[in-house]
């Protein structure tokens, strides 16, 4: 079992949460980013670092994990992509995208999406703060426990 990070709009907070669990776990924990990342000197921390575009970090995550693996993102195509190969997905704010939910999420994405699209203000994400880090790292100890 191994962790990938989606980690170029991965939160700091978030980022810590998993430094820490590396080292607790020993659980390997990899982040992916189109540019280089500060990351503390660990034998199951790594880094990768693709080139710039549109979706060549998330297609470097979706061609190397594999069923079992978690990943940490909030892409929702991602998290699709990679739960059709056997893996979950958590988003930093603690919600897990598996098979039971992640069509209805995708779908309502793109519904969103399109609204959107056709001039329809939506608004943003609520702000980040304690209570997601507080609900990412549980759902994350739960996971862990499970594997």
């Amino acid at each position: 079992m191994k962790i990938w990070v989606d980690a170029d709009a991965c939160p700091r907070a978030i980022k810590d949460i998993l430094f820490r669990v590396a080292e607790r776990t020993k659980i390997s924990v990899t982040f992916v980013a189109n540019q280089r990342l500060r990351l503390p000197n660990s034998a199951f921390i790594d880094l990768i670092q693709v080139g710039h575009g549109a979706d060549i970090a998330d297609d470097e995550i979706a061609n190397k994990c594999e069923a079992g693996d978690l990943i940490i993102t909030a892409d929702i195509p991602l998290a699709a992509r990679i739960v059709e190969k056997g893996a979950r997905a958590l988003d930093p704010r603690g919600t897990l995208y598996d098979r039971d939910n992640i069509g209805q999420i995708l779908d309502m994405r793109n519904f969103m999406d399109n609204l959107r699209g056709s001039g329809v203000e939506t608004g943003g994400p609520s702000g980040f703060g304690q209570r997601e880090r507080f609900k990412f790292a549980n759902e994350l100890d739960k996971l862990i426990a499970l594997w």
